[in-house]
Formats: structure tokens, sequence, C-alpha cells
């Protein structure tokens, strides 16, 4: 057995990785990447809704790019990424045009189709800013099981859209960083009240972008998505493990594209 090797920011630990392909019901081809549990069937399912792209964001934006390297192996749990229409990350551009959230309704539906053609098991959304809106506008589909939010805006979304999933019953988990630009603790409990399974978990010290957070944001995942799986997760493994080169982002946004080695 090999000698534990500390799991850093840029590292990439085993699994079945392969392209993807998503097709939208108003015709366009999106980017994506599929990553499953190295040897194990995965337990659950977490499809990435990202941030805002006219603002970096994209499916390589970094808590989702390490929930791809980690998770998998850490903790049986798949992990589809993907660009929203007329986004671009290292794996390509997404076809069409972003369209302010409502062309996207299309992107999600085709999300949650691949994964349920796929027999993805336990599909749960895990959105990030953006990527909540959408979460709660288009996410109550009959295959999906619950839904993450990270850093929630709540700018696109309405009061209709919360009591939509207040009668669904499904879970819905808030993280919410208590320095958080748009929507903070205290308010975001207040609006939150209207779905009585909602869970607001506020993180100290956390900003929007959860940069030095990654850590903190996936064990809270895990514990939703795989409740057998060992939460807090390892901090080393004794596996094969690469790194990622990341100096294609070196020029982009540090924070949405956080590699700092301390998560």
């Amino acid at each position: 057995m090999s000698e534990p090797q500390t799991i850093r920011g840029s590292s990439v630990l085993p699994a079945r990785r392969e392209p993807i392909t998503l097709h939208t019901a108003d015709g366009l081809e999106l980017v994506g990447e599929l990553a499953l549990p190295p040897e194990n069937d995965p337990v659950a399912t977490m499809v990435c809704l990202h941030p805002l792209p006219t603002h970096g964001g994209m499916m390589d934006s970094h808590v989702f790019r390490k929930a791809s390297y980690r998770l998998p192996a850490l903790a049986d749990v798949a992990v589809l990424r993907f660009n929203t229409r007329g986004t671009t990350s290292a794996q390509g551009t997404s076809q069409g045009a972003f369209d302010d959230g409502v062309g996207e309704r299309y992107d999600v539906a085709a999300a949650i189709e691949y994964a349920d053609f796929t027999d993805l098991p336990n599909i749960w959304l895990v959105g990030w800013s953006f990527g909540t809106d959408l979460t709660l506008r288009y996410g109550l589909d009959d295959e999906v099981a619950g839904a993450v939010l990270l850093s929630p805006p709540l700018r696109y979304s309405t009061d209709a859209d919360l009591d939509a999933w207040a009668e669904s019953g499904r879970p819905l988990v808030a993280l919410v960083p208590e320095h958080d630009d748009y929507l903070q603790p205290p308010e975001a409990r207040e609006r939150f009240a209207r779905v009585p399974q909602a869970e607001v978990v506020a993180v100290d010290g956390a900003k929007h972008l959860w940069v030095g957070d990654t850590e903190r944001v996936l064990d809270e995942i895990v514990a939703r998505l795989n409740p057998a799986a060992r939460v807090p997760l390892p901090h080393t493994w004794d596996g094969p493990m690469e790194r990622a080169d990341s100096s294609m982002y070196a020029d982009r946004t540090v924070a949405a594209f956080d590699t700092t080695d301390r998560d």
C-alpha cells in the first residue's frame, strides 16, 4: 500500500470519467462530464448547476471541479457537471447563448433526463448562486430527490417557487455564507421559512464564492447525498492520485476558480 498523500486543491482522485453531451428540448447540445466511482456503483448523483456564466461561472467553477475530483472516490457519489447554454470551459463551449435564466430551463431538464436515462441513482441538484435559482425554478422534476443550494441569492426565484418546493416536501438545504454579498443567514432564514422542510446552514466566516471553504461545502453535500459516507471527508488518500493543471484559469477570476491547497 502506498504512503498516504495529502489531498490538495488540485488533487485528482481516481474515477471513471467520460465527456458527455446533453441534448435540450430546444435543439442545443451542451458540453458536460460524468465522473463515477472508480469501482463501486454510485450511491447518489450530484447534478451541478454552476454560477452565472456572465461573471465567470461554468462547470469548472472550483467547488464543482473539486467535487468531481474527490466525491466519486471518497463518497461513492456520481458527479455530473455541464456548461449551460453559451458557456465555455476547458471542456468546450455549449451551443446557444446565455438567456438570463429563461432558456436555461431546458438545460436543467436535459441534465436530469440524462441522469435518469443512464440509471443514475438518487439524483440531487446542487446549485451555486445563479445555479440555485435554476434549481428552485426548474428543479422539481419527478426524478429529483432533493437539492442543495450554495450561496442562494434568490434573485430570479419567487415566493411561488419556494411554495412549490414546500408543497413537494422534498429536502432542500441552503448553505449560506456569513459574509455573502447577496443573501446572508438572517434574511435567508426569513425567506426560506416558506419551506417548512428547508434547512438553512449558516457558514461562519464564509463568502459567496467559498474560497477556502470547499471542504466544508463538500462535507455538507455528502452528508445529505450519502449519509453512510465518512464525514468529514478524509484529508489524505493512499491510492493513485494525479494533479490537475489549472493554469488555463490563471487569467480568470481567482475566487471563482480557486485552486488553493487549503481546500
